[in-house]
């Protein structure tokens, strides 16, 4: 943030957290709320539909939040995307747009746009650098959900150039932890992994068959953390360019398989089914932008995992 800026001064701000009841957009709210957040507002998809047009802007319009956060997505993993990419990149296209062009009309000073570690070539030098976005051809499993995103990156940079506005745009990394989607035709690895586990534990089935190889490499980061990093940069962060939020390390999907395993106590054996696609061989961000800010995670996988295995038994195990 330019120097000329105030701080944000949380109790007096009003934010619109855009999909706050999902994964990323309820950690915000948590997290907001222990600032002393004013006032927090959203909307379910029930009472407002995102995808049309004239009834977000309105919303927007009429809540006149001070800030905006855009956790709301179409999400889903690998079989998902590759199902159903006319939807992954319209929906999402459509979301991203009519929020953003919302705040505008609603004179919003601050923004947030979150997108994913998916907008990187597939073979991006690891680890990957933000200056990586654009150099080589997507992830084929991916690309709609990537190609809609990469979109948002640049509509907050059109929105920058031609309006002045101080918006600005992260990237995090595979993300993890409680309300995440355990619906196994459209949720991502990890939770994939504690469900399956949990339900063959309890069948006392002696083996569970994965997806792929077990080779790539995947970096998890806990959503607390990065709703943590999310305020540290409306505060802090004023670039067109978008900055990468990670744990800057990752771990070979088998090795996470074993630790899911470990944590949900199924002991039967991890067959892989090496005719299904493994997606990116590597996923790991740089971020040594954000650590020159002074953030860093602080929640560890094992640690993190143990809470959202909890977290699963108490709301999803039924």
């Amino acid at each position: 943030m330019s120097e000329s800026q105030s701080k944000i001064k949380w109790p007096d701000t009003k934010v619109y957290v855009a999909g706050h009841r999902g994964l990323v957009g309820s950690a915000l709210v948590r997290a907001l709320e222990a600032q002393g957040a004013g006032e927090i507002v959203g909307w379910t998809s029930s009472e407002l539909d995102l995808r049309d047009r004239e009834a977000a802007i309105d919303a927007v319009n009429e809540a006149k939040p001070d800030i905006v956060i855009d956790a709301a997505a179409r999400v889903g993993g690998i079989m998902a995307n590759s199902t159903y990419p006319v939807d992954f990149l319209k929906d999402n296209m459509l979301i991203q747009t009519n929020i953003m062009d919302g705040a505008h009309s609603a004179d919003v000073e601050r923004f947030l746009f979150l997108g994913s570690s998916c907008i990187y070539p597939r073979h991006a030098t690891q680890p990957i650098r933000e200056s990586s976005l654009m150099t080589g051809p997507l992830e084929p499993t991916n690309q709609a959900y990537a190609m809609a995103k990469i979109a948002g990156i640049y509509y907050i940079e059109a929105f920058r150039t031609q309006y002045g506005r101080k918006w600005i745009s992260a990237m995090p990394t595979n993300l993890y932890g409680p309300r995440d989607n355990f619906n196994l035709e459209t949720s991502h690895v990890l939770p994939a992994f504690i469900r399956r586990f949990h339900e063959a534990k309890e069948s006392g089935a002696k083996s569970v068959t994965l997806w792929g190889t077990g080779a790539p490499r995947r970096e998890f980061l806990h959503v607390d953390d990065l709703a943590d990093a999310c305020l540290m940069l409306l505060q802090n962060y004023d670039s067109h360019e978008t900055i990468n939020v990670g744990w800057g390390d990752d771990i070979p999907i088998r090795d996470l398989a074993e630790a899911v395993a470990g944590i949900v106590g199924f002991e039967g054996e991890l067959a892989w089914d090496s005719s299904k696609p493994d997606g990116m061989p590597r996923k790991l961000l740089d971020t040594s932008r954000i650590n020159a800010l002074g953030w860093y995670p602080s929640i560890k996988l094992n640690a993190g995992l143990a809470a959202t295995y909890d977290w699963y038994l108490e709301n999803n195990a039924a």
